[in-house]
């Protein structure tokens, strides 16, 4: 199996991919007995040269029987080693595809200080963005869609001198795997609590998070220019959480502030380096890099894209990645202001292109010298990922799930959930997961950012699965794929609506709806600017036919850029009512003229069938 091998070397992490055969090894070194595996009573006495019988009978005098080929374990090998006045020390050799088990034991002259990396935490709307808007002098609030973060955005700020990485978490419910992954990369966490408010829902399970990452929580008391502000009310609300005040005798620094008013904001940021070091913060930032996905998704110009929270080196320009089962190399990086950067150093968050996939937020990722060894590691860590899946798959169609359930049968629907962005996808699979109930279990097989691929298909064909589209399309080939594969897809752009599915089934109360039904798709291959008419799309219908005045989508890389419906569609100047599989044509699409060449025209009808 391949095997990691540390080197002293800058930036020098190499992972050895010869097959070895696996073999415990053992030697003495300066008085100190180092091994790598199970080691016999014979191989223990051969490397600390001294007599078999003689560990044999200091066994035998402790009330242990055991022989020349008995196998050692840690404690009775550290205790032989002591009685013959050695030290012991094992080494762990991890698989090059479990990079995630690394432990990296840097030589401490290399080791540097590195920014704290904090996470902004607490319920819905007491101002977690509002704070990061002051601290940055900035206005993230505007670009949220309600006033409501989305997604995980991760922003550096330089005060005193020393840079400290901020990650603002989501605060509705929904996003509950997101925050607890911002708990898990981060250092100090934030928990912003609104004075006027108190403790709420989303504030316990915050501190749930952070307690659970072992990190330090600094409570922010936010909203003090607020009337009926009450900050002892809040730190007495604490107390039932074991989060306590500095001034009821705890640990927790607490500072009052205002987001809004920009109130304090220096207090607070004066605590956050005092707990930074007290920590004592440090990497070594010349290794390759390692990391974690903040958050993934497929940019409809840019391909995927991927934030990365670099933790562990440096991550530069050209370096090859594995992120999580995908692999690419550096082909761009970008900081929060979009500027454009060599490298990024320990505790930096940057949005990275150039890799093949889209990666689950979560994921972690490493950086390689050679090519062929991250695309071999990526590989084998897709491999064994699907291989979990199909071990554990146990699915039937949701009209397999209907007549079961109606039959008083208990079952298990297996789903996988694809989606615009990363936090759609994790949205809707927290969503789908509480559906579960005693009669029907919903197991989430895969969530993930992008269109609908043939990796997809072929995954749930092996584990009977249903693929759920969230504002994604899959293309003509991928349709042609699930048919063949007997894989049901079923589409939706409003989670509500995805949701009440689900649970019309899992009641056994599906009743005849108004589905969708594709008739045909064309591929835009020529544009053509006309004054009167705006946009006129020369396309190649490639599978089904176009009728007129259908209504129509227009896709992009798999995701959905327009919907709406045909204006006109001709043949050689002809308006023609249909165009079918093979001929050419000019469509305008209502109220549209942003088309590109490449995209899919898609033309779809509702019509009336019981699933």
């Amino acid at each position: 199996m391949a095997k990691f091998k540390e080197k002293e070397n800058a930036r020098e992490v190499n992972v050895s991919t010869k097959v070895k055969q696996d073999k415990a090894t053992s030697k003495v070194n300066n008085g100190v007995f180092v091994y790598t595996g199970a080691i016999s009573v014979r191989e223990l006495a051969s490397a600390l040269n001294v007599q078999v019988s003689d560990i044999i009978k200091k066994f035998f005098l402790q009330g242990k029987m055991i022989t020349i080929n008995t196998i050692l374990d840690d404690e009775m090998i550290g205790e032989m080693c002591l009685e013959f006045g050695y030290d012991f020390q094992k080494k762990v050799i991890v698989e090059a595809e479990n990079f995630e088990e690394l432990v990296i034991d840097d030589d401490p002259s290399k080791l540097k200080e590195r920014p704290p990396v904090v996470t902004i935490m607490g319920h819905v709307d007491h101002g977690k963005t509002t704070l990061i808007d002051a601290i940055r002098n900035s206005n993230l609030v505007a670009g949220e869609f309600g006033g409501i973060s989305q997604e995980i955005g991760a922003y550096q700020k330089e005060i005193n001198g020393k840079k400290i990485t901020f990650i603002d978490t989501p605060g509705h419910e929904a996003f509950t795997a997101m925050r607890s992954r911002g708990a898990s990369v981060t250092d100090i966490v934030v928990l912003v609590v609104a004075a006027d408010d108190g403790v709420m829902p989303q504030t316990i399970e915050a501190i749930d998070h952070a307690k659970a990452a072992d990190v330090p929580i600094i409570v922010a008391i936010n909203k003090m220019d607020k009337p009926g502000a009450d900050p002892e009310r809040v730190k007495q609300e604490l107390l039932q959480h074991d989060v306590i005040a500095e001034d009821y005798g705890g640990d927790v620094i607490t500072v009052n502030i205002s987001a809004k008013q920009k109130q304090n904001i220096d207090g607070l940021l004066e605590a956050i380096l005092v707990v930074a070091e007290l920590k004592e913060l440090k990497s070594n930032p010349d290794r390759y890099a390692m990391g974690t996905v903040l958050e993934a998704s497929l940019d409809k110009q840019e391909g995927p894209k991927a934030t990365l929270l670099v933790q562990n080196g440096s991550l530069k320009v050209g370096d090859y990645l594995v992120v999580g089962t995908t692999f690419g190399r550096v082909r761009r990086m970008t900081n929060e202001h979009n500027k454009v950067l060599d490298i990024a150093t320990p505790s930096t968050s940057v949005a990275v292109l150039g890799i093949s996939e889209v990666p689950l937020a979560g994921d972690r990722f490493m950086a390689f010298k050679d090519e062929s060894e991250a695309r071999m590691i990526a590989t084998k860590r897709k491999q064994i990922k699907e291989a979990k899946i199909r071990s554990k798959a146990n699915n039937l169609t949701l009209e397999d799930l209907y007549n079961r359930i109606n039959e008083g049968n208990m079952t298990t629907i297996n789903i996988i959930v694809k989606a615009d962005s990363t936090g759609s996808a994790e949205a809707v699979k927290a969503s789908l997961e509480k559906l579960s109930s005693s009669d029907v279990r919903i197991n989430i097989i895969r969530a993930a950012a992008g269109g609908i691929t043939e990796s997809d298909i072929i995954l749930a064909a092996a584990s009977n699965s249903i693929i759920y589209g969230f504002n994604v399309r899959p293309d003509a080939r991928i349709r042609a794929k699930a048919e063949e594969e007997k894989v049901e897809i079923r589409l939706h752009r409003i989670i509500y609506a995805l949701i009440e599915e689900i649970q019309a089934a899992m009641k056994g109360l599906l009743e005849p709806v108004f589905v969708e039904k594709i008739t045909g798709q064309a591929d835009i291959r020529r544009l053509f600017k006309v004054s009167k008419l705006g946009t006129i799309a020369g396309c190649m219908v490639i599978d089904g036919v176009i009728k007129n005045h259908s209504l129509v989508r227009v896709l992009r890389d798999g995701l959905i850029v327009y919907e709406g419906k045909l204006a006109s569609l001709q043949r050689e100047k002809d308006q023609v009512k249909e165009v079918k599989k093979g001929f050419e044509c000019g469509m305008v699409i209502e109220n549209f003229n942003d088309e590109k060449e490449g995209d899919i025209i898609e033309a779809y009808e509702m019509v009336q069938e019981e699933i």
